[in-house]
């Protein structure tokens, strides 16, 4: 069998960036200026780093970034009213979260705090509920990523046995809604899942988003499947060296496998452009659209 094709996720997320500035530049020319604010919520530090690189993925495409950033030691009570400051402010577009947040802070209930016009990662409850209509104001980025780099692979989900490994808010969960939605038979496996093997097996399309290195290997997938590893991992060597891997064992996977997304590189970028699209969308939507919801 014929070595997979393996998915370039930096050559897509480079266009999808420049469709990110192509909105960008045209609402600015209706006077519109899109911004993302970012709440950063401990660690100073490494908040500042993680700004830093989120405030140059938004200029390279035009959008105004700004850092609010709360102590390690901040309440509930801090955060929701941060939040709710920007929701108000009609100069703030944009609003993302950072994660993770102190260990007695409510995550969801944050989420549910940011304006749904405003949640730029569709990870508001009300973003997650309106997706099992198929009509989310904002969608979460991941997912949306795996879906654009299934259509860049020119993978049509219907009728296709999609097996997602990993049941997630942000990725799992809102990624089987969609291939429902595009009418492919889901079987989303979990922790819980008694014979994971019994499922990848007989995938069309496998799609792993764990965060478990090599937790699929080559005996796991079915000859010819569609593979999209979205887990994350960093594995340090003896020597202190430090290597970026997926959820899928690539080498042996791509031995097996018709199509393959590598790690790093894949879904990654995508990911990452597409958020920046959805600020530009997000501030569409607040200027076109009549409210549906109130945060």
């Amino acid at each position: 069998m014929a070595e997979a094709r393996i998915i370039d996720g930096v050559a897509l997320g480079r266009r999808i960036k420049e469709e990110a500035a192509r909105h960008v530049r045209a609402l600015g020319a209706e006077g519109v200026r899109v911004s993302l604010d970012a709440v950063m919520v401990g660690d100073p530090e490494a908040g500042e780093i993680y700004a830093r690189s989120q405030r140059k993925k938004c200029q390279d495409v035009g959008i105004e970034y700004r850092l609010h950033s709360l102590s390690g030691d901040a309440k509930e009570a801090d955060i929701r009213g941060l939040l709710r400051e920007l929701n108000d402010d009609r100069s703030v577009t944009g609003i993302v979260l950072n994660l993770p947040l102190p260990r007695d802070v409510d995550t969801h209930a944050m989420q549910y705090c940011i304006d749904p016009y405003k949640d730029v990662e569709g990870v508001n409850p009300s973003n997650i509920g309106l997706l099992l209509y198929g009509g989310p104001i904002i969608a979460p980025c991941t997912a949306l990523a795996v879906m654009a780099t299934l259509k860049e692979a020119g993978v049509n989900p219907r009728g296709l046995d999609a097996v997602v490994v990993g049941q997630g808010s942000i990725v799992g969960k809102p990624l089987s809604l969609f291939l429902l939605h595009e009418m492919a038979t889901v079987t989303c496996c979990h922790i819980a899942t008694r014979d994971l093997c019994e499922h990848t097996r007989r995938a069309d399309l496998l799609i792993a988003a764990v965060g478990k290195p090599d937790l699929i290997r080559a005996p796991d997938v079915k000859p010819g499947a569609i593979v999209v590893d979205v887990g994350i991992s960093t594995l340090i060597s003896r020597k202190g060296e430090r290597r970026i891997v997926g959820d899928v064992a690539f080498d042996e996977v791509k031995e097996i496998a018709s199509v393959i997304t590598p790690v790093p590189g894949g879904v990654g970028p995508v990911t990452v452009a597409i958020l920046l699209r959805s600020a530009a969308e997000a501030a569409r939507k607040q200027l076109a659209e009549p409210r549906r919801l109130e945060a």
